[in-house]
């Protein structure tokens, strides 16, 4: 096992939109006193949302959990305008952490909307992202989650077509769907930019380029993460012998370094850093030689927080 090579895929972990979504409900427990309530997981991670939890965060599914006139936190995934709705109605203070790059895509909704146009959204059905996305105008939406399911789509008028998409699919599949679709629809309209985010666009490139000369590759990032799960699939497709998908640690199966040589570490976009320095710390001590690091890109994006929570902070300094 000394021999066992070890290279870090970069950029991993944090992307700008967790570290925003993730200092919100730290700022708003910091200005507002705990409890504060956050819908749904705030990012796909249970060791974020655990730790958030220990400072006082309440994570619950739907608003009727959340006391009357309490702080609420929006989930970085987004929500329909009807939860927004219910929010007033409860007359809750709400905290919109919604990543900016989903923010796009709603607004492109409600755009190919206004146009009278059918939206194709490219996505997985149930996700929140999905769900959020679809809320901005459920009569216009149909849900588009494989290439496959392009053949079998009924649209009301070919000539007025639009796609868009999650922002956390596989850039490979999803360029597949789009293919296939504008097959389909020659007048498919596209969405003004890119839909999948950088930060999932550049931990996949980065997991292509370990892929090639990793034996196996071992992706840290919850099993609810969609960008972690597209990474292990991105690496087998890239040429890795072997990929497999973690929480953490405690979840690598020593069988997995049965002959292998070379190890490869990705990690999704809301994977903390302590778990992938924990991975690390696991193959330091059966052996493997130290981390070297291969980078697909810098990355320099940087959001700020919500505007209600950067009024509430100006007028508690």
């Amino acid at each position: 096992m000394a021999t066992m090579s070890v290279v870090l895929a970069a950029p991993r972990g944090f992307c700008a939109g967790v570290e925003r979504a993730v200092f919100t409900v730290e700022k708003a427990l910091e200005i507002y006193g705990a409890p504060v309530y956050v819908r749904r997981q705030i990012v796909h991670n249970r060791r974020v949302v655990a730790d958030l939890e220990a400072r006082g965060a309440v994570f619950v599914q739907e608003l009727d959990e959340v006391p009357h006139g309490a702080t609420v936190v929006f989930a970085a995934h987004g929500v329909s305008p009807q939860v927004y709705a219910e929010a007033a109605e409860r007359g809750l203070k709400a905290i919109d952490a919604t990543c900016p790059m989903v923010a796009k895509v709603h607004r492109e909704v409600k755009c190919f909307a206004t146009r009278d146009l059918q939206i194709l959204l490219i996505g997985q059905a149930g996700h929140d992202e999905v769900v959020g996305t679809t809320g901005e105008a459920p009569e216009r939406i149909t849900l588009v989650q494989c290439p496959d399911d392009v053949d079998g789509l009924v649209v009301a008028d070919p000539l007025k077509v639009a796609w868009l998409s999650q922002t956390t699919l596989s850039v490979d599949e999803t360029n597949e769907t789009v293919s296939r679709l504008r097959v389909r629809f020659p007048a498919l309209i596209d969405p003004p930019s890119e839909d999948i985010c950088y930060a999932t666009q550049n931990r996949q490139s980065a997991a292509k380029l370990i892929a090639p000369h990793s034996d196996l590759v071992i992706v840290v990032g919850s099993k609810n993460s969609s960008n972690s799960a597209r990474l292990a699939e991105v690496a087998i497709q890239a040429g890795a012998k072997a990929a497999h998908q973690v929480e953490d640690a405690s979840e690598i199966d020593p069988s997995w370094f049965v002959g292998v040589d070379s190890v490869g570490i990705a990690a999704g976009a809301s994977a903390p850093r302590v778990l992938i320095d924990g991975v690390l710390e696991y193959l330091a001590g059966i052996g493997a030689s130290p981390a070297t690091e291969e980078r697909f890109t810098e990355e320099d994006v940087s959001f700020s927080l919500p505007a209600q929570l950067r009024k509430d902070l100006r007028g508690s300094s």
